[in-house]
């Protein structure tokens, strides 16, 4: 055999592709014996030609490739003149490189491509059995085996019932062993359910005692909750009677509002009369200037100028003297009111605010209390204008109980008591009640169309400013 590290070549191609007529192996004995050198017989046919990467190996039989070979040998390449005719070869084993077992074996042609061109039928390495010996016995020798034979007969009978006695033993054992592993089955099977159901219970138990431990950690936040309940009706009263008693101060306040502006209408009614009289005073005095000045020289009239006599303290100057007096007078004391009346404004203004926290503050702590009587929604209060607060009592809407809920939805009229359901629009119900109103162009206080005398004297005092 040649150098083992120069491989043949070889190829991953299957037995379906192989061509084994192509080389015809002779002479192929059915047993070589182990030790000793083989000689292996082949012939190339036509259909061949032989080239120098051509080998021959020894397969185990059931190969599936060319590189499952256990040995090879380099083939020959026959003589030259002979590429026409089949030409026998030939290829000796050295014994060192043969297989040892007693498994199958063939030869194989395989050229350069590692393509299969033949092979061989299957042999073994073994040495031949003594079965292919002829043996020569005598008479004597012939009865002897033949009456072993019977003993072995009888003997092989009472094994046979023997054998028979054990195969039905097997059997029944076989049968008791059915039912064993039935029973071994239903016993894991039963295991097995017990393993859960034990799991099922710690899992129930877990659970359990979870379930616990949330029932005391809600009984304590229920308790927490009934002492927040608590805190938030005591704040809720506190609130409550803060909002009694600011509504009651609001009350007052607005009565006196009205008080004052009843002063000040009437003082606005006394203003007139004195406007009046001061007109009245003013003609009269211009009727007293037009004829003194008929008495005065051409020339100081030529020249533009109006000489009063010094000993002019007529009953009527005197008068229009005191008619300013008692004017400015009145004027100031309707600054003053004026000035009252502001400062109520601005009073019940922020009372309006606190009244609002308030309400915001009781609304959102009855969110916490499911206990809470509060009524739900109160009447509109309405912004005091730009005038201050002309329309009476802002709870008016409401029957003039600031906590009636029941009317809370619905809005009226300050002027004609016209009630607006709750679903009309703001923006309508304003346009309502300001067709009822005259608005100062100069300070943009508001005034009712019913009084519009007061209107005009209000318009009046702002020419006197």
């Amino acid at each position: 055999m040649d150098d083992p590290s120069d491989d043949p070549p070889t190829s991953a191609v299957l037995l379906d592709s192989c061509h084994f007529s192509q080389v015809v192996f002779n002479n192929v004995e059915k047993f070589y014996v182990p030790g000793a050198d083989v000689t292996c017989y082949y012939t190339l046919t036509q259909n061949i030609s032989a080239r120098g990467k051509d080998w021959v190996g020894i397969f185990r039989v059931g190969w599936k490739t060319t590189r499952e070979y256990y040995t090879f040998m380099w083939a020959p390449l026959p003589a030259a003149g002979h590429s026409d005719t089949a030409v026998q070869q030939k290829i000796q084993f050295k014994a060192y490189y043969l297989p040892k077992d007693d498994e199958y074996y063939q030869f194989c042609y395989v050229d350069q491509d590692g393509m299969v061109r033949g092979a061989s039928v299957p042999f073994q390495f073994r040495a031949e059995t003594e079965d292919d010996i002829l043996v020569v016995t005598t008479q004597g020798e012939v009865e002897e085996v033949e009456l072993q034979n019977k003993t072995l007969r009888e003997e092989n009978e009472e094994l046979k019932a023997s054998c028979a006695n054990l195969r039905k033993q097997n059997v029944e054992l076989q049968e008791e062993l059915k039912k064993t592993q039935e029973l071994q089955k239903s016993l894991e099977s039963l295991r097995s359910n017990t393993e859960k159901l034990e799991l099922e219970l710690n899992s129930l138990e877990m659970e359990n005692k979870h379930l616990k431990e949330q029932g005391d950690c809600r009984e304590a936040e229920l308790q927490q909750l009934r002492e927040q309940i608590q805190d938030v009706t005591s704040e809720k009263q506190r609130l409550e009677s803060r909002l009694k008693t600011a509504l009651e101060h609001m009350d007052q306040l607005q009565s006196q509002v009205l008080n004052y502006e009843k002063e000040v209408e009437n003082l606005s009614l006394v203003g007139q009369d004195k406007t009046e009289q001061l007109e009245t005073l003013k003609e009269e005095n211009q009727q007293l200037r037009l004829s003194t000045a008929q008495q005065l020289q051409p020339g100081a009239v030529a020249l533009g100028f109006a000489i009063f006599p010094p000993d002019l303290p007529t009953p009527f100057l005197s008068q229009q003297h005191n008619l300013m007096k008692e004017l400015e007078e009145q004027k100031h004391l309707f600054q003053v009111l004026q000035a009252e009346k502001d400062e109520a404004d601005e009073e019940s203004q922020k009372l309006r605010a606190e009244n609002s926290a308030l309400l915001r503050h009781l609304s959102q702590a009855a969110e916490f209390s499911p206990l809470s009587a509060l009524p739900q929604a109160r009447a509109p209060i309405p912004a005091p204008g730009a005038g201050g607060l002309l329309f009476g009592n802002p709870y008016s809407a409401a029957g003039g109980n600031p906590g009636a809920g029941a009317e809370a939805s619905l809005r009226v009229c300050p002027m004609c008591e016209e009630v607006f359901p709750g679903d009309v629009e703001i923006s309508q119900y304003e346009a309502h009640v300001q067709s009822h109103l005259l608005e100062c162009p100069i300070c943009t206080k508001s005034f009712e169309k019913s009084n519009k005398q007061v209107f005009e004297d209000h318009l009046l005092c702002h020419r006197l400013e």
